[in-house]
């Protein structure tokens, strides 16, 4: 009789084990099917060139915890790993971050440039428009993309680049000013098991820093941005992954970018250098019209670039 309850026991702890797989499968497969069609881009793997094998173990060992954000992107690089703050003589990266999210809310397929009609605007001069009010999952993207929407006059890149920044004379649109972005996407990063939170004490005050703990991501992304710009160099901004283009832009308009060079030799870090000089030699309304171009990411480049 001892046997025999031993055996029912078993085989009911067997059964609820499989039940609960297959409901973790469930939920799992239900949320891959509640993803929105915008975020196609920000699901596709981020590759510079192409489709080696290196790279498809790397982003296979990515979780989706740990797929990170133009923002999060430029913010990660521009972090001291032990001190976990941003260097405080950088005043650029408040605009750069603001950048980031139109780009990304553009490859998400939320925001577009208006049409530029028979009289050819400049890209600065044309508007933004909402292409989708769907939320994005991310809270600083959602209150950006709901701010775009509601505003009528609609307002253009380097509007928004200010708005969003809090960087107007207008009293009547301190309210679009999107505030701690940095410390938000440094919470965003703790979540996602990138960062740690800690106290620092500087003698008048004390500050919450965010230190590096998971430094193989931030490897991985350093790794990214040399080898776009050196094994994978293309010499071709249009067979370059827009993330990836829109991140070496954005990093060095917020004055990070030097942070992922500083690890290469002289040799590398100077054809390094050259290559983003390249880039940045380029004119943005002529590559807005190339086949498959986004518009809005050469916007906001021909914002910092201008």
């Amino acid at each position: 009789m001892y046997r025999d309850k031993h055996l029912k026991w078993f085989i009911i702890s067997r059964s609820s084990g499989l039940v609960q797989r297959r409901t973790e499968a469930s939920r799992s497969s239900a949320a891959d099917k509640d993803r929105g069609t915008g975020d196609e881009d920000f699901e596709t793997r981020r590759r510079g060139g192409g489709g080696e094998e290196e790279e498809e173990e790397e982003d296979k060992a990515d979780s989706k915890e740990t797929r990170l954000t133009l923002m999060e992107e430029v913010l990660l690089l521009g972090l001291k790993d032990r001190e976990g703050y941003t260097s405080f003589w950088n005043d650029c990266i408040s605009s750069g971050l603001r950048g980031c999210m139109l780009i990304e809310l553009a490859i998400r397929g939320r925001l577009q440039l208006e049409t530029c009609g028979m009289r050819r605007k400049s890209l600065l001069a044309r508007k933004v428009i909402c292409k989708s009010d769907a939320p994005t999952g991310d809270v600083l993207l959602d209150e950006a993309l709901k701010h775009v929407k509601e505003t009528q006059p609609p307002e253009t890149v380097q509007s928004w680049i200010e708005l969003l920044s809090g960087e107007t004379w207008n009293p009547l649109k301190l309210h679009y000013q999107l505030r701690n972005v940095r410390e938000r996407l440094a919470k965003n990063l703790v979540e996602k098991g990138v960062l740690t939170t800690e106290k620092q004490n500087f003698l008048l005050f004390d500050m919450t820093t965010h230190p590096l703990t998971n430094n193989n991501i931030k490897q991985r992304l350093i790794k990214r941005v040399q080898e776009a710009v050196l094994e994978k160099w293309v010499n071709d901004p249009h067979r370059m992954d827009k993330r990836l283009l829109a991140l070496i832009f954005l990093a060095h308009s917020s004055d990070v970018l030097e942070n992922a060079f500083s690890p290469l030799l002289d040799d590398q870090y100077d054809l390094a250098m050259k290559r983003v000089r390249q880039l940045l030699d380029l004119e943005p309304e002529g590559e807005s019209t190339k086949t498959n171009a986004n518009e809005l990411l050469w916007a906001v480049v021909a914002a910092f670039t201008k």
